[in-house]
């Protein structure tokens, strides 16, 4: 009797500690669907950040990833998200994932290069960008926009999807700007109306 009580206490307990830490992960943190990524520490606000090593070179790796408030008609199941890819302490990439089959393009960039379209809007301003498309999978942002949402309240994306215009919300603020100025030597910068 005695030995059968301490077991089910024990299973308790168990139970208990898996239930407490796996809502400690919930709310902290984020697993790391890359090979050799350590899992996410919040990065301020709604910002996970992934750190990682290369391991020919040894340079520092770190990745920004922040979650949409929405999906999109296409995959309810997968958020769109921005990333910011830094390397050696220098942004590498910033791109924007819909988690959606992107259109073809519909416009040359500067060098010929393929783009796409978007509007954009962080906090009271709007404008109209050429994004790159990437084999039809994401779209790589442009600086300004990058700097514009570091230190936004709000950011709307709105882009052609197979299912018609769709828009992406954000809520970027709460960023740690001195995390991202030491991993990827990049400030905020509010958008200019010129």
């Amino acid at each position: 009797m005695n030995s059968s009580s301490s077991f089910g206490n024990a299973l308790f307990t168990l139970a208990a500690l898996s239930l407490l830490s796996a809502a400690a992960l919930a709310q902290g943190g984020a697993m790391s669907p890359y090979q050799n990524e350590r899992d996410g520490v919040s990065a301020g606000g709604k910002w996970m950040q992934f750190q990682s090593e290369d391991k020919m070179s040894g340079a520092k790796r770190v990745r920004f990833e922040l979650l949409a408030e929405n999906y999109f008609r296409e995959d309810p199941q997968y958020k769109p998200r921005i990333e910011l890819f830094c390397e050696g302490g220098k942004l590498k990439l910033a791109d924007f994932n819909p988690g959606v089959r992107l259109p073809r393009p519909n416009r040359p960039g500067f060098w010929g290069q393929p783009q796409l379209e978007v509007e954009v809007r962080i906090d009271d301003y709007h404008s109209s960008k050429g994004w790159n498309w990437v084999r039809g999978h994401f779209l790589s942002m442009d600086k300004g926009t990058t700097r514009g949402m570091m230190g936004a309240e709000l950011l709307r994306i709105a882009l052609p999807t197979r299912n018609g215009r769709e828009i992406a919300e954000f809520s970027p603020a709460g960023l740690d700007v001195s995390e991202v100025r030491r991993a990827c030597d990049l400030t905020p910068k509010k958008p200019s109306k010129d």
